[in-house]
């Protein structure tokens, strides 16, 4: 038997078709990386001890050894994209990269990506010799120390640091760097990957951390609502903490092991 098409029927009928046409299934990234046998990385080329050239001009680090455990974890081989600070979120939403590391939080691009656990230990740190005792901010009073002007470090070390504090402020990480090591300035404000650059290339200094002035973890990054992919690198990193990787790739590329519970 048959029934007329009314015309509520047939309106939604009509709807469900449009529907179907412009609302294809959510797309699985995890399941096309597998299909594909690719997992495409995001990385800045130029950030060491994360990712750099070496002698032979190939990109080693911290994040490309951290990236190839990756793919190894869900058994498909890593492709390395590179990316800049501008581009990186528009690489992953629109598919050009299927995982963005060395990514710090922020609520506006919560709007935009998915986070995975911390991979990577990130902070700030006031670092000198040490025969410089310097354990807070008050230790500060009377100190030469080198930034880099209009970074987080700069922000952070003027908040705590006494109004005798000679804070000398440079335009990029070399500036603040050649300061320190020659003698110029006494203290250094960086990051932890820019710490670890120093300790490698320059041992006989030994500079130290003398205390922390921020922390904030580096996380990895997935398209909005991959909730699969996003499960299964969390899963991976738990792995990788668990055999003690991960904290053998810190101590190799970040001079130091990860802190307990990280």
């Amino acid at each position: 038997m048959t029934y007329p098409l009314t015309r509520r029927t047939g309106l939604a009928l009509a709807f469900a078709l449009v529907a179907g046409t412009v609302l294809p299934a959510h797309a699985d990234t995890l399941a096309d990386v597998k299909a594909a046998g690719v997992l495409k990385v995001g990385i800045f080329e130029d950030f060491p001890p994360f990712a750099s050239l070496n002698a032979a001009m190939k990109i080693e680090g911290y994040d490309t050894e951290v990236a190839d455990k990756l793919a190894t974890a869900l058994g498909v081989k890593v492709e390395l994209v590179g990316i800049t600070g501008q581009n990186r979120i528009p690489f992953l939403t629109e598919g050009k990269v299927d995982l963005l590391l060395s990514i710090g939080y922020s609520d506006e691009r919560a709007q935009v990506v998915d986070y995975t656990d911390a991979y990577a230990p990130y902070y700030i740190a006031v670092m000198g010799p040490k025969d410089i005792d310097v354990k807070d901010a008050a230790g500060l009073s009377g100190k030469s120390i080198a930034v880099n002007r209009g970074t987080l470090e700069d922000t952070e070390v003027t908040k705590v640091a006494p109004a005798d504090a000679d804070i000398q402020r440079f335009s990029d990480y070399s500036g603040v760097i050649s300061a320190f090591l020659s003698g110029q300035v006494q203290l250094m404000v960086v990051g932890n990957d820019v710490g670890a650059t120093i300790l490698a290339q320059n041992p006989a200094i030994e500079p130290v951390e003398k205390f922390l002035l921020l922390t904030s973890p580096s996380q990895m990054a997935v398209k909005k609502g991959e909730a699969p992919l996003q499960k299964a690198i969390n899963d991976a990193l738990i792995a990788m903490k668990a055999s003690g990787e991960l904290n053998d790739l810190a101590v190799k590329w970040l001079k130091q092991p990860l802190v307990a519970g990280f």
